[in-house]
């Protein structure tokens, strides 16, 4: 039986989490965020082929080493159909919006190999998860759920304690709590929850203890 390893770090730029998860075959890459250098030499570590890049969501935090991970391993890259010209289109990203002129260069990613079907499972890697439509924070917000596993991986939809925020292009409160009460809460309690910024929490401590689901 294949066991599975997963790996975190820690971007500097919004403190952006990136993941590995290394199984006997190969590596899959969740959101690469602006650290590059310690990106690649983790995956160097890891010793496994990079099998996929996989993407919650565009903003440009979650995308900056998406090229040279691409560049440094041949692997494709999956990205919601909704958010797919936001990789090369920094307003949309984010990183071009005025206040960022003088702090951040525009953020522009070559297209991705693959657009996700929301609700399909895939099997990459010797890796089975499914793909779970989760907008609000924005449009294209995509979770992973790996049932063998017990994990879901929620990009910038559902955090410990919190919500992702959805005063950004495409954010939408409303959207965002019933995408997190109907696919995420709809798992069982002791999934482990990978968030895309902040600690690791469980799906039922998040039903009984985030504020934005107390009545």
């Amino acid at each position: 039986m294949q066991t599975t390893q997963i790996k975190m770090i820690t971007n500097p730029i919004a403190y952006e989490n990136t993941y590995f998860l290394t199984n006997d075959m190969a590596t899959l890459v969740i959101d690469p965020g602006n650290d590059t250098e310690t990106i690649l030499s983790t995956i160097h570590d890891l010793d496994k082929p990079v099998a996929a890049i996989l993407l919650t969501h565009t903003h440009y935090d979650h995308i900056m080493s998406v090229d040279a991970v691409r560049e440094a391993t041949g692997a494709p890259v999956y990205v919601s159909a909704l958010e797919a010209d936001w990789l090369y289109t920094p307003t949309l990203n984010l990183s071009g919006l005025p206040h960022h002129e003088h702090d951040l260069p525009n953020v522009v990613v070559n297209a991705a190999e693959h657009t996700f079907s929301e609700g399909t499972a895939y099997h990459i890697g010797g890796f089975d998860f499914t793909v779970l439509a989760t907008p609000g924070h924005s449009q294209g917000g995509v979770s992973f759920v790996f049932e063998k596993e017990a994990i879901v991986f929620t990009g910038d939809a559902l955090f410990s304690g919190t919500i992702g925020r959805t005063d950004l292009n495409t954010g939408d409160i409303d959207t965002l709590k019933q995408s997190i009460q109907t696919q995420l809460f709809t798992l069982p309690d002791d999934y482990r929850v990978f968030p895309g910024h902040g600690p690791q929490t469980r799906i039922g401590a998040e039903k009984l203890h985030n504020p934005f689901f107390i009545a």
